[in-house]
């Protein structure tokens, strides 16, 4: 992340929070995030120099007055303004950083061979949050690569009980033995 985003993000967060709208905002801008993402056209529109800063904030506001909050369209206008638009999944990464810390949350992301029935995932969440002690946020990928087991990434540290890890781990074992 970089330090415009990290400062930018950091700045809207603190203004939603005082505002009692994080949650909300955050929300919103996840949402803006993803239109983006699907149309990376309109979000090159909104950074061509060819068109004027009023123009550019003009098309902000039609596209999204009415759908976020006056907030975030401000906010949308001002990266617009300062060309920093393409900044704006760094300032939501800064956004849920900041909001999760707030609230005691916990992201994690589970990697498995197949994906994980609603019953498992529930499982999975009340265990890391009985160890945690705070609320866990829950993402499942599918990995075929996997083979079986769970690869668990949470808070910067890796839990492999993959099946994968541990052939791998054989292997350098293996590797290691002098006859």
């Amino acid at each position: 992340m970089t330090p415009v985003a990290k400062m930018y993000g950091g700045s809207l967060y603190d203004l939603a929070s005082e505002e009692n709208k994080a949650a909300e905002i955050l929300e919103q801008v996840d949402m803006v995030n993803g239109l983006f993402r699907e149309n990376p056209d309109y979000l090159r529109l909104l950074s061509t120099p060819a068109i004027s800063k009023k123009e550019r904030c003009g098309l902000i506001d039609e596209a999204f007055r009415g759908q976020v909050d006056g907030y975030l369209l401000n906010f949308l206008k001002i990266l617009c303004e300062n060309g920093t638009l393409n900044e704006l999944s760094g300032c939501t990464r800064e956004m849920r950083s900041r909001y999760n810390a707030d609230n005691g949350i916990v992201e994690a992301v589970a990697t498995a061979a197949i994906p994980l029935s609603d019953a498992q995932q529930e499982a999975l969440r009340k265990r890391l949050a009985a160890i945690t002690g705070r609320k866990i946020c829950l993402e499942c990928k599918v990995d075929p690569s996997v083979l079986g087991g769970i690869r668990l990434d949470m808070e910067g540290t890796r839990l492999d009980g993959t099946v994968e890890s541990r052939i791998s781990a054989l292997r350098a074992e293996i590797a290691g033995i002098v006859l």
